[in-house]
């Protein structure tokens, strides 16, 4: 039997209104790839909050190389070889890649801080990656996909004993996961542990030893990965068995043509064109930078086309913001949620009717009722796991 290097016993942690874990036990052996797996609100994001100091647990502890904490703090943390990479990117976006890959410890030549040295370091590890980078770069200037790229560029380069990765792989494609799994398996090939939360099931088997079932806040059961199968894991994440992990669609697509897309052009766009039919899901593929965000963007008028048209219902469009593409019945569901789609400090019945204030105001004063009802629909169709829609954004799970 290897040795535990990471223990939760019995942890337990409550907000207002839920309680986030119960009674949780689990233990993380040295040198293994440990999945926790689970739906939204299931407790893993407040499971690891625990071990990296970020939350204090109400009970239980924490034992790291044989050593018991009830509590840890960052520092704490760090000084135990426990690196993290959160769904949420922590990095500053007016400081260049290396230096957030160094924040807090940066390298110095005398008392001057080596930039130069901190580019090199980082230009190793993106070598790693296989991913062109510039060290030099401001992040803010990154897409999505290249901040968490970032991100696992900081944590690798703590050279920490447990690496902690929630949904790395979220925002990146194909290429970029392959060479992500690859670093995974160098830093276990060096006894690194890895504790790895993913919603693909896939990434579970490809690079765990064992997975880690968590519902509703308790721990549900730890299993082999090999000998397993995909859906024991469902049944143990949702409580029943589910017979159709995709059903068959059943909306029908129509002829008529709703969006039309003519030689789109903007910085790095070049004469986009194509047609979205009424009741059609269309995908957008390529890989990051190829210009995906961005047409979403010139459609829902965040950003302003240099040329070429846009159809609604084969009528020419005028409008020229984001309120005007609302009104035409356009929606854009952010890539950076926490930056641009919600508004974390606001209720969650806030953040569903900001949109479509016009809709629920009289003479400029908020209906609270119908805003409350609209929202709680929502909660209700789309299965938002929260006691009330009155609780703020940033309480709930990614």
């Amino acid at each position: 039997m290897a040795e535990n290097l990471l223990v939760f016993k019995n942890i337990t942690k409550t907000y207002p209104w839920v309680t986030a874990l119960s009674d949780v036990m689990v233990e993380i052996r040295k040198g293994e790839a440990h999945a926790l797996i689970g739906e939204n609100g299931a407790g893993k994001s407040t499971l690891i909050k625990t071990c990296t100091g970020a939350v204090a647990p109400d009970s239980g502890k924490i034992i790291i190389n044989g050593v018991e904490f009830s509590a840890l703090t960052p520092k704490l943390a760090k000084e135990n070889g426990i690196a993290v990479i959160y769904q949420e990117f922590n990095l500053v976006g007016e400081l260049s890649v290396a230096e957030n890959i160094f924040l807090g410890r940066a390298l110095r030549k005398g008392i001057r801080i080596d930039r130069r040295a901190m580019e090199r370091e980082a230009a190793i590890i993106f070598k790693r990656f296989k991913i062109n980078i510039r060290p030099d770069s401001k992040v803010k200037d990154l897409t999505v996909g290249y901040q968490q790229i970032v991100e696992i560029a900081k944590a690798v380069s703590q050279k920490s004993t447990i690496l902690i990765m929630n949904e790395p792989s979220a925002s990146l494609t194909d290429q970029e996961v392959e060479g992500m799994f690859g670093i995974v398996d160098q830093l276990k090939a060096q006894g690194v542990t890895i504790i790895y939360i993913s919603h693909r099931l896939e990434e579970i088997f490809r690079l765990c030893d064992r997975v880690t079932i968590m519902r509703d806040g308790c721990f549900i059961e730890t299993l082999n990965t090999a000998n397993t199968k995909v859906n024991h894991l469902v049944t143990g994440m949702v409580g029943r068995e589910l017979k159709e992990t995709y059903p068959a669609r059943t909306s029908p697509v129509s002829d008529d043509v709703i969006l039309e897309a003519k030689n789109l052009c903007w910085n790095g766009l070049h004469n986009i064109s194509f047609k979205l039919r009424r009741g059609e899901v269309l995908g957008l593929g390529g890989l990051i930078g190829a210009g995906r965000t961005e047409l979403a963007e010139l459609i829902f008028r965040s950003k302003t086309k240099t040329s070429g048209e846009i159809l609604i219902k084969n009528s020419l469009s005028h409008c020229k913001t984001p309120q005007a593409a609302i009104k035409q019945g356009i929606a854009l569901a952010t890539e950076d949620r926490k930056h641009q789609g919600a508004l974390l400090d606001i209720d969650i019945k806030g953040n569903i009717s900001m949109a479509i204030l016009n809709r629920i105001a009289v003479l400029s004063v908020i209906n609270k009722s119908k805003e409350r009802n609209i929202a709680e629909s929502y909660k209700t169709d789309l299965l938002i796991k929260t006691p009330s829609v009155l609780q703020k954004v940033k309480n709930l799970s990614g």
